[in-house]
């Protein structure tokens, strides 16, 4: 069997961790931070981990995590 290809936008966007979670960034943060609260852009900082019911969909575009 050939190997897999991995998706290369997954790649770039999403982050698998040890224990098999998937990582990915904050959403609401690329522009009208005017508008939002301190306390949002405060907690929005680094990466949060991904509900299941999306891991099961980003695990088909990365193969071999």
């Amino acid at each position: 069997m050939p190997k897999l290809k991995t998706k290369s936008g997954a790649k770039k966007r999403f982050k698998v961790t040890k224990s098999g979670k998937i990582m990915c960034g904050q959403a609401g943060k690329r522009h009208g931070m005017i508008k939002r609260t301190n306390k949002f852009i405060r907690n929005a900082r680094g990466m949060s981990v991904l509900a299941e019911a999306d891991q099961k969909i980003v695990k088909q575009f990365l193969p071999y995590n």
